[in-house]
């Protein structure tokens, strides 16, 4: 049989990123034909239509997308393959994939992922915002940003990139109505807002006089899996919350949400990297690592 042309891959990869044989070809240097004649060779001896052609569209055929994340993969590892050998200077390129916490990755990341592809041109970002634990190396990601700690595992390595303020905190309306609690004991009398998901349910602990950490028995009428569903249902009225103050800053200067018992102690809340575990670390993915060190590390 014989052995496909790893070019012919590449153009059948641009021709889908870039939506049209023209562009596809064009960011390989080829023409419309060349790139068009590129992936009637891959088709055929593949045997199997990749492409569906209109005279205004491509679309992937089931085959072609099953192709297409395949190539994803090969690229992956000639990415890898590059970052093995390339040192500890070496410069980022290829795809960088994430799964960030929902309202931090919004709120938080963002800018500074505006900041990363500013410097590095040859790397491109796939984001995945969400509150769910990911499985990195069964899903793929290079790299998850947490917010709290997580469970030990020996294939991941796992780094603190940021530490914010626990604050407990509740909509005027609902203090108005329920009373503020005057105590960590009185907490055990009102509706708290806790996380909780198919994998993780949270629970409050606070520092008492003598630095010993004592858990909240507050009632537990609604649990939600978002932090930002935290937040928005304490604007709302329905309890109680403890959220990291990026979340909540703009709300409580605005009256929205008041602190509850600042005397509190919490703790901090961190945020952390977390990466399949190398012994090289691709350049793409270290110093995004670093960026976020370097500008919330503070």
């Amino acid at each position: 049989m014989l052995r496909t042309n790893l070019n012919e891959i590449l153009v059948f990869m641009a021709v889908v990123d870039a939506g049209s044989f023209i562009a596809g070809g064009q960011a390989l240097g080829l023409t419309r034909s060349a790139a068009g004649k590129a992936v009637v060779r891959l088709e055929d001896r593949l045997g199997v239509r990749l492409l569906n052609r209109t005279t205004r569209t491509l679309n992937l055929t089931d085959e072609g997308r099953v192709f297409y994340e395949r190539g994803l993969q090969i690229l992956a590892a000639v990415d890898d393959a590059e970052a093995s050998v390339a040192g500890p200077a070496g410069t980022p390129r290829g795809l960088l994939r994430l799964t960030v916490a929902d309202a931090f990755g919004r709120l938080v990341l963002l800018p500074l992922l505006k900041k990363y592809l500013e410097a590095w041109s040859e790397v491109q970002v796939e984001v995945s915002f969400t509150d769910r634990l990911a499985d990195i190396v069964e899903e793929g990601f290079d790299l998850a940003v947490r917010i709290g700690s997580v469970n030990a595992d020996k294939q991941l390595v796992s780094r603190v990139v940021a530490r914010y303020q626990a604050v407990l905190c509740a909509a005027p309306s609902y203090l108005a109505e329920h009373g503020e609690p005057l105590n960590l004991d009185a907490l055990a009398g009102h509706d708290c807002l806790f996380f909780s998901s198919r994998t993780r349910r949270q629970s409050w602990r606070f520092r008492d006089d003598a630095g010993s950490w004592v858990k909240a028995q507050g009632r537990s009428r609604l649990r939600l899996d978002s932090g930002e569903a935290i937040r928005d249902a304490a604007v709302a009225g329905l309890g109680i919350g403890l959220l990291p103050d990026f979340l909540v800053a703009q709300d409580l200067a605005a009256g929205r949400l008041q602190q509850v018992l600042p005397a509190l102690d919490a703790g901090d809340i961190e945020i952390m990297a977390i990466y399949p575990s190398k012994r090289l670390l691709e350049p793409r993915v270290r110093r995004f690592i670093d960026l976020m060190v370097e500008e919330l590390g503070s």
